[in-house]
C-alpha cells in the first residue's frame, strides 16, 4: 500500500468518526469560548492549605493502558498495625480548574465522555487539561480527592475517609507490562524499579485487590471476559484488530474503583446528599439466559439470580476456556445495558446486578466522565459544608443525558471500529468463517466471528437465530464509511 492510500486510511476513519459524533449530537470540537477559557488557564504550584493535606511522600503510582496521559487516579498501599492495609485512591480534582457552567463544562456536560475512536481520540476536555494541567502525570503535584479505605486480612471494608489532599505521583505503570511481572511472566517494569520499596507495595495492593475480588463474587458478581479489540496502526496504515483481555493489574484498578465508588456514594448519603448511581437492573431477557445454560446442561432458576449466573460462568469458563468470551458477550447482550439514576437521601439503592453492589457512583475518571466531575463537585461541598450544587431535577436530567450521550459515545466508536475493521476484510468478501450470534432484535441479526474480533450483520440466514447461537458464515460485502459489514448464514 502506498504512503498515500496508508494515509488516506486514518483521514478516512477520522471523518467517519467526525461525522458520527455530529450525527449523534455529540460535538468533536471546542467551542470560541471554551479555547478562550482554555487559553487563559495556567498551571499553578498546588498549595498546602487549611483542611488540604500533604500526601505527596506516598508511593503513589497510576496503573493505565500503555499511551494514556490523561491520568485520573492513583492508588498506594500503607499496612496498618492488627492486620489492617489502607488503600487510598487519589482523583484528580478536575473541578479546580473546570468550573461549574464554565465554557469547558458546557462542552464537557454535553457530551459526557471522551470518545476513543480507531483513529482520533474525542476527548471531554482539552488535552491541554486532561493529559495535562488536571491530569496526575509523573513527578507533577498534583490537588486531589482522597478515598481512604482500611481493609482487614479478608477484604472487608473496616473504615473509610474522604479528604483533599495534594498528592505526587512516583510511577507511572501500564497494564500489561505489570501484569506480566504480577504473574512471573516479565521482568519488574523499570518504574517499580527506580521507587524504594515501590515492588513490596504493588504486591500489597494486588493481594488486596484479589481479597475484594473474591468477596465480591461470593456476593454474586459476575466474572466476564469479552475480547475487546483495539486497531493497530503502522504509521497511518491500519495492519490489525488486538484483543485485549482481563489480567492481574487491570484488575487492581478495577477492584479499587468499585470499592472507592461505593465509599463516596455512601458517603454523600451519610452527609444527607443526593448522589448519581451506575445501576444495571434486573435482565430484561432473564428467559434467554435461562435458555443459553440449558443448552449447555446447566439448570438457572426462573427468577434472575447472579450467584446462580456466576457459578455458570464460572464452569463455562472451566468448560470451554477459548469460546468463553462469545459466551460473556451473550449473557453482557442480554443483562441489557447500564444507565444513570439519582439517588436522594433517604432512598432505597437499586444495586448494579453485573457487579453484585447496591452503593455504586462514578466517580474516579472525572477527566474522561461528566458523572464524575458532578459527583466530585458534590464530595467537595460536603466537605466544605456547602450546599448540594445541583437540584434534584438537574440531576435527574444530568443523569437521563449521561445515560443517552454515553450510549451515543459507544456507537460512535463502534461505528468507527466496524469500519476499521472493514478495512480490513474488504479483500476477504467470499471467504467463510465460524461466528456466534451476538445480537437478535428486530432490526436484525449480527454475529461475531471467532478468527478476527469483528461483528458484521446477517443479511440472509438469519431466520431462527437468537443470541448464542453458532453458525457457519460468508462474507458478503463491506463498505467502509458506513461501517457495514455484511454475511450470509451457511447451513
Amino acid at each position: 500500500m502506498t504512503d498515500t492510500n496508508s494515509r488516506q486510511q486514518r483521514a478516512i476513519l477520522q471523518d467517519i468518526g467526525r461525522r458520527a459524533m455530529v450525527d449523534r449530537g455529540l460535538l468533536p470540537d471546542f467551542s470560541p469560548e471554551a479555547i478562550t477559557q482554555l487559553n487563559g488557564i495556567q498551571e499553578k504550584q498546588a498549595i498546602i492549605s487549611g483542611t488540604t493535606k500533604d500526601q505527596r511522600g506516598l508511593a503513589w503510582c497510576s496503573i493505565d493502558n500503555d499511551d494514556s496521559l490523561d491520568l485520573d487516579q492513583l492508588s498506594v498501599a500503607v499496612p496498618m498495625p492488627g492486620e489492617l492495609t489502607k488503600i487510598l485512591i487519589a482523583i484528580a480534582d478536575v473541578d479546580e480548574v473546570v468550573r461549574k457552567q464554565s465554557p469547558l463544562d458546557v462542552h464537557a456536560e454535553q457530551n459526557t465522555t471522551s470518545v476513543y475512536t480507531a483513529a482520533q481520540i474525542f476527548p471531554m476536555l482539552p488535552e491541554k487539561l486532561s493529559t495535562g494541567i488536571t491530569s496526575l502525570k509523573l513527578n507533577a503535584d498534583r490537588y486531589a480527592i482522597v478515598v481512604e479505605m482500611s481493609f482487614d486480612k479478608n477484604g472487608s471494608l473496616q473504615d473509610a475517609e474522604i479528604y483533599k489532599a495534594v498528592v505526587r505521583n512516583r510511577a507511572k505503570l501500564a497494564y500489561n507490562s505489570l501484569a506480566a511481572w504480577l504473574e512471573n511472566t516479565g521482568p519488574m517494569p523499570q518504574g517499580i524499579a527506580g521507587i524504594q520499596g515501590l515492588d513490596g507495595n504493588i504486591k500489597l495492593q494486588n493481594t488486596i485487590a484479589q481479597k475484594l475480588k473474591s468477596l465480591r463474587f461470593a456476593n454474586g458478581a459476575l466474572d466476564f471476559e469479552t475480547i475487546e479489540a483495539r486497531p493497530v496502526f503502522a504509521g497511518d496504515e491500519i495492519k490489525d484488530l488486538q484483543s485485549e483481555k482481563k489480567n492481574s493489574a487491570k484488575s487492581i484498578i478495577e477492584e479499587f474503583m468499585i470499592a472507592a465508588n461505593g465509599v463516596t456514594a455512601r458517603w454523600l448519603a451519610s452527609k444527607q446528599f443526593p448522589s448519581m448511581r451506575r445501576i444495571v437492573r434486573t435482565p430484561k431477557r432473564w428467559d434467554r439466559i435461562v435458555q443459553l445454560a440449558a443448552e449447555k446442561k446447566f439448570s438457572l432458576p426462573q427468577l434472575p439470580d447472579s450467584k446462580a449466573l456466576d457459578q455458570f460462568l464460572v464452569a463455562e469458563k472451566a468448560a470451554d476456556p477459548d469460546r468463553f468470551p462469545d459466551l460473556s458477550l451473550s449473557i453482557i447482550k442480554l443483562l441489557g445495558s447500564g444507565e444513570y439514576v439519582v439517588e436522594l437521601p433517604g432512598q432505597e439503592a437499586t444495586g448494579h446486578f453485573g457487579l453484585a453492589v447496591k452503593d455504586y457512583t462514578h466517580s474516579t475518571a472525572p477527566n474522561r466522565r461528566f458523572p464524575d466531575l458532578v459527583t466530585q463537585r458534590l464530595v467537595k461541598a460536603a466537605l466544605a459544608g456547602e450546599t448540594v450544587p445541583y437540584g434534584n431535577d438537574d440531576l435527574s436530567g444530568l443523569a437521563a443525558h449521561c445515560t443517552e450521550k454515553e450510549d451515543d459515545a459507544k456507537k460512535v466508536e463502534r461505528q468507527v471500529q466496524k469500519s476499521a475493521a472493514a478495512m480490513l476484510l474488504q479483500n476477504k468478501t467470499g471467504q467463510q468463517f465460524d461466528a456466534i450470534v451476538t445480537g437478535a432484535t428486530d432490526q436484525g441479526v449480527w454475529v461475531r466471528l471467532f478468527q478476527l474480533p469483528v461483528e458484521g450483520k446477517l443479511v440472509s440466514g438469519f431466520q431462527g437465530m437468537d443470541v448464542g447461537r453458532r453458525l457457519r458464515v460468508q462474507l458478503v460485502s463491506t463498505d467502509v464509511n458506513r461501517g457495514y459489514i455484511d454475511f450470509k448464514g451457511l447451513k
